[in-house]
């Protein structure tokens, strides 16, 4: 293959163009040297050359459609990680949300994957409100992880941070596996949604949205904390992973409370 020719069916701009006429995923929101890693391994997977087939075979065949949209989504997640921030947010931060504003709280779990984190939410606010006072909102991009949520059957290495008086609560085992009550599942309504296209609902008093932002450009992070920012009632706040910290947090509107958690003012 020669050089132009490579440079011609392996031309990124004339991709991200392309996946976004077909998703509405935008690519230039994403660090380009990570993403365009993952994608080429992904192709060369298929055994298909170039972005061009490969965006064909994406129109034609719905399976593998499906996986490239799953693997763009990273999907790594589990109950309760970091525990200590979940420790945190069950000593400090809903009680001081309950305080101000009433068991009828407004929670948006963003990006959130596979389900471990509204079902986590779920678990928490169980030790400070009755369970039909409770109603997590879920989004993510991808339907098949929100499929997979819906489903609510974890191994025991994603289950592993629960602590163990929720654990034997609220989860039977089945074979290998660990299924989710229905009493947790009922208290989450799912959604898809796409964080760097889509409108952002409003009035809320946290967020959780944990390790995504970090494969995101820091023009787009900007973006997206500003529009959390304005989706948090004034108190309310925002929960992000171990992997991320808003560094210009007064900027985008935030107070930082801690590493994790960042505030609306009042």
């Amino acid at each position: 293959m020669t050089g132009r020719y490579k440079a011609m069916t392996y031309d990124y701009e004339y991709f991200k163009k392309a996946i976004y006429d077909l998703t509405k995923i935008d690519l230039n929101a994403y660090k380009e040297k990570q993403m365009k890693r993952r994608i080429d391994t992904l192709i060369a997977k298929n055994k298909i050359v170039g972005y061009e087939k490969y965006v064909a075979a994406l129109k034609s065949d719905k399976n593998l459609f499906e996986e490239f949209v799953n693997y763009l989504t990273i999907n790594v997640s589990e109950f309760y990680r970091n525990v200590d921030q979940w420790r945190l947010l069950d000593q400090e931060i809903i009680p001081d949300l309950i305080k101000r504003y009433g068991n009828r709280l407004k929670i948006w779990s963003a990006a959130c994957s596979t389900g471990d984190e509204p079902y986590s939410l779920v678990m928490a606010l169980s030790k400070h409100l009755p369970m039909n006072q409770i109603k997590i909102y879920a989004t993510d991009l991808d339907k098949q992880v929100i499929a997979k949520a819906k489903a609510g059957l974890y191994t025991e290495k994603s289950i592993a941070g629960v602590p163990a008086d929720l654990k034997k609560k609220f989860f039977t085992k089945i074979g290998p596996s660990y299924q989710i009550s229905e009493e947790v599942k009922e208290r989450v309504e799912f959604k898809e949604h796409n964080l760097l296209k889509d409108t952002y609902p409003t009035d809320y008093h946290l967020i959780v949205c944990r390790n995504v932002l970090i494969y995101f450009t820091e023009e787009a992070k900007d973006e997206v904390f500003r529009k959390f920012q304005k989706s948090l009632k004034p108190g309310g706040y925002l929960f992000i992973g171990s992997t991320e910290q808003i560094i210009n947090h007064r900027e985008v509107g935030f107070e930082r409370k801690n590493s994790f958690f960042y505030q609306r003012p009042l």
